[in-house]
């Protein structure tokens, strides 16, 4: 069976006509250039993007400027004066022989302002959480609805969650500041839940900005009920994950780069919730040796 062959034959004029409209722009019609166009859109659900102009994102005030300037410049002193009083501005002795250091404990209404409360309501779910103190103001309290049913924007297809962190604390002109837990090995937390499994995340700072998603999870399993619960979970036990999956590549949490510390609540069972903490602790646990708890990959690995 032959199969003929049909050429289109098109005048060098036309080609020329067509190869100059499309590597030349067109002075009839100029480009319009738009924020989508700079900027790109802004693809998050359940919020609308933010199409206005970097100008107009300004709000200069000068007596805010001042403000803003004796702050920073006050923060920078306590810098220069706590280092020459010890590490994170304690004696060197009461850093190097302390055993146990309280580094979160909910005293007052101005505790509460260290933590930041979300949930899948954010991208237009329908969880709720809320952050309150406790009885005689000694404790915490989140408590809420989780609700796993997804929003309904053709994007998002699982949903359920509700988050409790940490802020991240800032030195002077907004730099990070980090905590320094390598002296210590074990963290210890007294709280007490209603019976749902949580999960504990820690943050620290990376190297790359491709990293910046990474933190260091462990499960924290609530018995309910009216009684105290105290826990201590060795940092060797805490593993790699990024954007919710756990890594293949595991590595030990840097202990002296460490931004903030979470929990999460996603067990898929819908309903109320509650839990209670009382203090976030660190401890030196001197009978665990764990170096880390999970299998480490050689990038090298030697040729016999």
């Amino acid at each position: 069976m032959a199969v003929s062959r049909v050429t289109l034959q098109t005048p060098a004029g036309v080609c020329g006509l067509f190869r100059r409209q499309l590597l030349q722009p067109s002075l009839s019609h100029p480009t319009i250039l738009s924020t989508r166009s700079i900027y790109g859109e802004y693809k998050r659900p359940g919020q609308p993007p933010d199409k206005r102009w970097p100008w107009e994102k300004i709000r200069f005030d000068f007596s805010k400027g001042v403000e803003g300037i004796q702050k920073h410049f006050g923060l920078l002193k306590d810098e220069f004066v706590g280092r020459l009083r010890g590490p994170e501005g304690r004696p060197l002795l009461d850093h190097m022989l302390e055993q146990t250091l309280v580094q979160w404990e909910f005293r007052g209404p101005e505790s509460l302002d260290q933590w930041v409360v979300s949930s899948d309501k954010e991208i237009g779910g329908q969880s709720e959480a809320y952050l309150k103190l406790g009885k005689n103001n000694t404790t915490c309290m989140l408590y809420g609805t989780l609700c796993s049913v997804p929003p309904r924007d053709g994007e998002t297809r699982y949903s359920g969650y509700c988050t409790l962190r940490s802020k991240q604390t800032l030195l002077s002109f907004d730099r990070k500041r980090h905590f320094d837990w390598s002296t210590f090995n074990t963290l210890y937390i007294r709280f007490r839940g209603d019976g749902r499994p949580w999960m504990i995340n820690i943050s620290a700072e990376m190297y790359f900005s491709h990293n910046k998603n990474d933190i260091y999870s462990y499960f924290l399993y609530t018995r309910g009920g009216p009684y105290w619960q105290e826990v201590k979970i060795p940092f060797s036990k805490f593993f790699l994950s990024s954007r919710g999956r756990i890594q293949d590549d595991q590595h030990c949490l840097w202990l002296d780069k460490v931004n903030n510390i979470g929990f999460t609540l996603g067990d898929k069972a819908d309903g109320p919730f509650q839990l209670e903490i009382d203090f976030i602790a660190l401890c030196i646990d001197r009978a665990h040796t764990e170096e880390f708890a999970y299998e480490k990959f050689k990038r090298n690995p030697e040729v016999p």
